[in-house]
């Protein structure tokens, strides 16, 4: 649009206006924006999609990629998220791979560099939908709005709303899916290149093809892909097809005969073309809901509460609402938050609520673009905002819970494509600013002023991405009412050591939500280590009484049970989660520490065998099992279980100490002494393990050795009485060596 192009020239200047320069600008800029979180951790959804992920790993056959979920889980799970997206996961798999192990700065450079990619391909796709679709005679399509085109792909690069997904690793599905949602339009832009009858459509056909093709690739990287297909008819129709629907609807209510002009439309392929988007997207999205075993997945009330709501009105309400927070941080994006769930976001209950204001507000901004768009004489505008609102909505149709429930309350992730389309609106709406007052200097100004304060917003987001302690604790001056939040701080407060403080805001994510499982459990947990067992046991109980499935509460409140030797309310505890969790070898681990306290020895090796077959290398099931075997002078099985387990686990030094004892008991003393040496290197300051080589020898007869290590033994742990009176026993017998050698 030339108009357009001209009413921004004092804010783009002419020097960058070349395509080559223009994208190499977007491309500087949108690297600067995001460098920063090249070196941060992996965190919070990370954790379960990369480093917890199994179909990451070489030893995971890579057709399970296609049975899996995002997170690792079989499709056909009741617990799966329903999250197909295996072209997403391969490439996380190449980066496990080229990177040799979870090592998050090649994930992290990846995403750089797409969004990047990503930013450089938006100089041509804003050149389409601004400037509209022309090619030269060699089929090289004309750039017609350089400077508006430039001006959106810099405001889509420098936007701060996509920080989530290019500084958190799990975002690279927004990112792919956006990748090949633009050149699946693009593609879709080459059917109409200008060729001989015949050729042309040949060629127009096969560009549709493989632009549907694309967008099944964009739906396997992340599912709101294929609604490029939708931008595609919509591109199709009112740009190529050149239609307005507010006259055919002006000539249907007249019944004017020149409607049946749009039988032209038909000459020129445009039923041909609607009728291969929507049986390619049908089909694709047939195979995907096969493929997804025919359900939805189940979401509970903390994630999305509205759509639990009774009321229908309710519901409408606050997913309105929901569109207009959407709206807000695509226009303000200063309150960014990781999570915006549990309580975040409280519900509208009754339209006398003040937040409806902001409802009112959205839907009064776009209806007055939807006239516009539909209205205006001008055929340019009409394009413009048109496809700017298709580009803004349609992308963001599967997240607004209209089709099915989605399980978050808002998303930044998912207005990573629709913000191309707010992007498109702001350049237009520059452009009119520009164009109706006679400060152009302060229009620009003010744009320029907006990149800035973008970029600098972008940095300041990535530093907070950069680890899970600057992340969650940045989300407490947003949304102080998210019980997830506490919860998170909470817990990476624990793995720190700092209980204190993680007690603290466990606490306050259970009292902001009553019903937070999760918070219980791992509140109960540190109570338990901290031998607050009364309060443990009680809120491990209410966890389990508000949800019967959680198995790892169940195996929880068995630990505490046992510690207060409620030996029968442990056990069935043990039962429960084993019965929710049939795969659960730490509730079979901790099953055989109960019966081996009760002198069950049996059923204590039975419940540690389950363990080890479920789970090959636990350590220690494997360690009970062979120092069970030991005490009960079972040596001969020891030996076997120990040596069963060094060839699953070779380089575990506590199972090698512990075959090491079978072994010296047995009088195997050389190989025994192999295994103690080799425990010792692997941790040479176990003062154990200097202790028992040290009885080894002492048995062995090689009395100066033994008292080495009684030494160090005695060095490391001088409070060890056992090594205190095996070491004097030695010194009076190499006194009495002496005086008989006198």
């Amino acid at each position: 649009m030339a108009e357009l192009d001209t009413d921004l020239d004092h804010i783009i200047p002419s020097s960058v206006l070349p395509p080559f320069w223009a994208k190499l600008v977007v491309g500087l800029v949108s690297l600067l924006c995001f460098a920063r979180s090249y070196d941060g951790d992996f965190v919070f959804d990370d954790s379960e999609a990369i480093v917890n992920n199994k179909d990451l790993q070489a030893d995971t056959p890579l057709g399970d990629l296609w049975h899996h979920d995002f997170w690792g889980s079989r499709l056909s799970s009741n617990t799966s998220h329903k999250s197909y997206r295996p072209l997403t996961v391969l490439t996380f798999r190449i980066n496990y791979y080229l990177s040799g192990g979870f090592h998050p700065v090649g994930f992290h450079v990846v995403n750089i560099l797409l969004h990047s990619g990503i930013s450089v391909l938006m100089v041509d796709v804003f050149s389409v939908l601004f400037g509209g679709l022309q090619y030269t005679s060699k089929g090289r399509r004309v750039h017609l709005a350089p400077r508006a085109s430039l001006l959106a792909a810099l405001l889509f690069a420098v936007h701060p709303v996509h920080t989530e997904c290019v500084a958190g690793v799990v975002g690279r599905a927004d990112l792919l899916c956006t990748l090949f949602f633009l050149l699946s339009f693009l593609g879709y832009c080459k059917a109409f290149r200008e060729t001989g009858n015949k050729e042309r459509a040949h060629s127009s056909t096969l560009w549709v093809l493989l632009s549907i093709f694309l967008g099944a690739v964009a739906m396997l990287c992340k599912e709101q892909g294929i609604t490029v297909l939708g931008l595609n008819a919509v591109f199709d129709i009112l740009v190529i097809g050149k239609f307005n629907v507010v006259e055919v609807i002006q000539k249907v209510l007249r019944r004017d005969k020149s409607l049946e002009n749009i039988g032209m439309l038909r000459s020129g392929g445009l039923l041909f073309r609607m009728t291969l988007l929507t049986s390619g997207g049908a089909g694709v999205l047939y195979v995907r809901w096969r493929i997804m075993g025919t359900g939805p997945p189940a979401f509970t009330e903390v994630d999305n509460p509205a759509s639990f709501a009774d009321s229908m009105l309710v519901r409408a309400i606050n997913y309105n609402y929901y569109y207009s927070l959407n709206a807000w941080l695509l226009l303000c994006p200063w309150w960014l938050c990781f999570d915006w769930s549990m309580g975040c976001i409280p519900l509208i209950k009754s339209v006398g609520d003040w937040r409806v204001i902001a409802l009112a507000a959205l839907w009064l901004c776009l209806i007055g673009l939807i006239c516009q768009a539909l209205c205006s004489e001008d055929s340019g505008k009409r394009r413009i905002l048109t496809l700017g609102l298709g580009f803004l909505v349609i992308p963001f149709l599967p997240a607004s819970n209209l089709f099915f429930r989605v399980g978050f309350v808002v998303a930044e992730r998912v207005l990573y494509l629709p913000s191309a389309g707010y992007c498109m609106l702001l350049t237009f709406g520059f452009g009119a600013l520009s164009r109706h007052t006679k400060k152009k200097k302060l229009i620009a100004a003010f744009v320029l002023g907006i990149l800035f304060i973008n970029i600098l917003r972008c940095m300041i987001r990535s530093g907070e991405w950069r680890s899970e302690d600057q992340l969650f604790r940045s989300a407490l001056s947003v949304c102080p009412l998210n019980a997830k939040v506490h919860y998170n701080i909470g817990k990476n407060l624990a793995d720190k050591g700092n209980q204190t403080a993680a007690i603290r805001y466990y606490r306050e994510a259970v009292r902001l939500n009553p019903k937070y499982v999760h918070a219980m459990n791992n509140l109960g947990n540190i109570l338990k280590e901290r031998n607050e067992l009364q309060e443990a046991e009680e809120l491990l109980s209410l966890a389990v009484q508000i949800q019967p499935d959680f198995a790892a509460a169940w195996m929880n409140l068995g630990i505490v049970q046992n510690s207060l030797k409620r030996f029968e309310a442990a056990e069935q505890s043990y039962r429960t989660a084993i019965k929710y969790r049939r795969k659960y070898p730490d509730c079979y681990y901790n099953l055989g520490r109960l019966y081996a306290d009760l002198n069950r020895h049996v059923d204590a090796l039975n419940a540690w065998r389950n363990a080890t077959m479920l789970k090959p290398e636990h350590s220690l099931a494997w360690n009970n099992m062979i120092i069970l075997l030991d005490n009960t002078g079972n040596l001969a099985q020891a030996e076997a279980v120990g040596r069963e387990a060094l060839e699953l686990i070779p380089n575990d030094h506590s199972l090698m100490f512990s075959l090491a004892n079978v072994l010296g008991k047995s009088q195997k003393y050389k190989e025994s002494e192999a295994l103690f040496l080799k425990a010792i290197k692997a941790n040479p300051n176990a003062a154990s393990y200097h202790g028992n080589l040290a009885v080894l020898y002492h048995r062995w007869g090689h009395l100066n050795l033994a008292k080495k290590h009684y030494e160090i033994s005695l060095q490391l742990d001088p409070a060890a009485a056992g090594t205190k009176e095996n070491y004097g026993l030695l010194r009076r017998k190499l006194e009495q060596m002496q005086r008989k050698d006198v």
